[in-house]
């Protein structure tokens, strides 16, 4: 602990203490572990109930912890982007609109657009044909 966290190894051990003391962690097993603990509220008066939530074996290492960390920061950042993209499309087809095209055609029409020739041809194929098949063509 006191390498992951740039402090002295004795003040380590102070707050190891400490938080054994306040049962936030259980005191060190015979190879010097602690578990962490949640404290759960009692019931009816009844003590509090210890469960371990993990042990240190469970906690990832600092390289891990930071290339975990760079990659949550960069799905959020690609978050934000899609969000503002999306609205910027909104914005688009608002306009669209405001022009007098029909927005939900024109949803289809970007979606057909997407698709391989072949693909889109077989799609509507098969959409003649059920129309056909129902009568509606």
């Amino acid at each position: 602990m006191a390498k992951d966290l740039g402090i002295a190894s004795a003040v380590a051990k102070t707050f190891m203490g400490k938080m054994a003391t306040a049962g936030i962690i259980t005191p060190p097993n015979d190879i010097g572990r602690s578990r962490v603990l949640k404290n759960e509220p009692p019931e009816d008066g009844d003590e509090a109930a210890e469960t371990v939530v993990f042990s240190s074996d469970d906690i990832i290492s600092g390289k891990a912890q930071t290339r975990l960390r760079t990659i949550v920061e960069r799905v959020e950042r690609l978050e934000e982007d899609k969000a503002g993209i999306s609205g910027d499309i909104k914005e688009v087809y608002d306009e669209a609109k405001g022009e007098g095209f029909d927005v939900k055609i024109l949803r289809k029409v970007v979606r057909l657009r997407k698709m391989d020739k072949t693909k889109r041809d077989e799609e509507e194929t098969f959409l003649d044909l059920y129309l056909t098949a129902i009568g509606d063509r």
